[in-house]
């Protein structure tokens, strides 16, 4: 399944739009509240267990996402959205929101 951010996918003609799609992942995150706190203290350096359930959270979204234009029968996913928002009482979840429009070509 094709999936981009952008309206159109070069060499195909979008026949069909078949409706807005959307996926979401939100993940426990004792780990972010960690994160958030202690933010001051990764200066200048990347954090790889961070990353990864960022990396995660996306991969989840969207493979939700594309089983919803899957069970519509879509060629793609056009207009691709990703967001990342923190929710939970403290702060202490992380949710990824995903959604595009899915399509067939003609």
């Amino acid at each position: 399944m094709i999936v981009t951010t952008s309206d159109s996918i070069e060499g195909q003609a979008i026949g069909d739009y078949l409706g807005i799609v959307a996926g979401e992942a939100v993940l426990g995150a004792n780990v972010f509240r960690d994160f958030f706190a202690n933010i001051r203290d990764i200066v200048g350096g990347r954090s790889g267990s961070y990353q990864k359930v960022l990396r995660d959270g996306r991969d989840l979204a969207l493979e939700d996402m594309i089983d919803e234009a899957t069970l519509l029968g879509a060629d793609a996913i056009v207009g691709v959205d990703l967001d990342y928002e923190s929710v939970g009482q403290s702060g202490g979840m992380l949710m990824v929101s995903v959604n595009g429009t899915a399509v067939r070509f003609r």
